[in-house]
């Protein structure tokens, strides 16, 4: 009888419940015939994949520094609980996913009391952004990174820190999502009354600071541009307080919730006034032109110029090395000037065209690990594994 592979998997949030998921079921198919055993930490993607979660998904998805502090005596004991079912487990294989603080702690003590255990890591921690000294200290824990960005494998090897492979990123997958069909495209077009995305973040801390200024700047561009539509897509759990914080807006946007209605917004927009963050990497893919803002308490602006160590932050300006997405930080995202850059990205002109450009090459260079991010990841992991893994 051929003895089943055993994977121990920990994604501590939603995404990477649904990565590893997909995960899952590309190992499956590498197996064949050989059964899988699953054990680890996930949520309702991996459960109706076949795992039984050593302890609730909930008690370790938090974020921000606040809610990490105040939940931190269980978080403690969830590392120690993950660490000794995983060694218990006896895996052949042990997957991390994103949430690096909780999963990289783990994995040390993972290595401690099962040394033989192959481990690997999905979705590279932001090292080459900032604390760049968790690259090194990882390298000992982990023995590979899968990388959902192209830049990562040579910012982790000029780190010292673990082997890294690119992978590709799910929203490659996703494309045809973004893209417009003929009447979208035709909307997209329409320089005169163009679609305008209005993106203030998905973190209550980011939309308090950039409704403000964003509300002011797409009354500015309204001016210019009266038939200008705005179409501001809300995470639905955040729906509520945006209403009220646009509320006395002189423009008024369309405020829509749900993923289908925010990929539809995305087919039909002409540019887009966003927070940074990862959704300028799904504007860049939807080829969209963007103007990105970042603005926060005065003390999370000193605290990010002393650990940041980078000219940019905008992925797609990362991905090929040159600063083609507009970026404002602070008092530099003022209404006027964030106003002035968005009717240069709706414009026919040098500004938005250096930006489609800019995004053909990011697109390039994301596709450049295939088309499946699942089955290269899989790949990448098992080869980790000393015994054959088919039946």
């Amino acid at each position: 009888m051929t003895r089943p592979f055993r994977l121990f998997i920990i994604a501590g949030e939603a995404s990477g419940d649904a990565l590893g998921a997909r995960f899952v079921a590309r190992l499956r198919e590498v197996l064949g015939k050989r059964p899988l055993e699953l054990s680890g930490v996930g949520g309702e993607a991996l459960i109706v994949e076949g795992l039984q979660s050593v302890f609730p998904q909930e008690d370790i998805a938090v974020m921000g520094f606040g809610p990490v502090v105040a939940r931190l005596p269980l978080l403690l004991r969830r590392m120690s609980d993950a660490a000794h079912a995983a060694a218990a487990f006896k895996p052949d294989l042990m997957l991390t996913i994103d949430a690096p603080d909780f999963s990289v702690r783990v994995a040390k003590k993972v290595r401690r009391l099962a040394p033989a255990v192959p481990i690997a890591h999905w979705v590279c921690p932001s090292v080459w952004a900032w604390r760049q000294g968790r690259a090194k200290r990882m390298r000992p824990h982990v023995d590979r990174i899968l990388a959902l960005l192209p830049f990562e494998p040579a910012a982790l090897a000029r780190l010292g820190g673990p082997e890294t492979v690119y992978v590709g990123h799910p929203l490659i997958e996703r494309l045809e999502a973004y893209r417009p069909g003929p009447s979208e495209a035709a909307q997209r077009d329409d320089a005169a009354a163009p679609t305008i995305l209005v993106l203030p973040g998905s973190r209550r801390s980011e939309i308090r600071h950039l409704m403000p200024p964003f509300g002011e700047a797409i009354a500015l561009v309204a001016e210019r541009l009266p038939q200008a539509r705005f179409i501001l897509p809300a995470v639905p759990r955040l729906a509520e307080e945006i209403a009220a914080l646009s509320a006395d807006w002189r423009i008024k946007p369309e405020i829509v919730t749900g993923e289908p209605a925010k990929l539809a917004a995305f087919r039909q927009a002409r540019a887009a006034l966003a927070a940074s963050g990862t959704v300028t990497l799904e504007l860049a893919l939807a080829q969209v032109p963007t103007v990105a803002a970042y603005r926060g308490a005065g003390w999370e602006a000193v605290l990010a110029r002393r650990l940041i160590k980078l000219p940019t932050v905008i992925l797609p300006n990362l991905i090929i090395g040159e600063s083609v997405v507009p970026e404002f930080i602070q008092d530099d995202a003022s209404p006027q000037a964030l106003a002035e850059a968005l009717l240069a990205a709706v414009a026919e002109g040098p500004a938005r065209q250096r930006q489609l450009d800019g995004f053909a090459t990011v697109e390039q260079s994301m596709r450049s690990a295939g088309p499946s991010p699942a089955a290269n990841a899989v790949n990448a992991a098992v080869a980790l594994v000393r015994d054959p893994v088919s039946a």
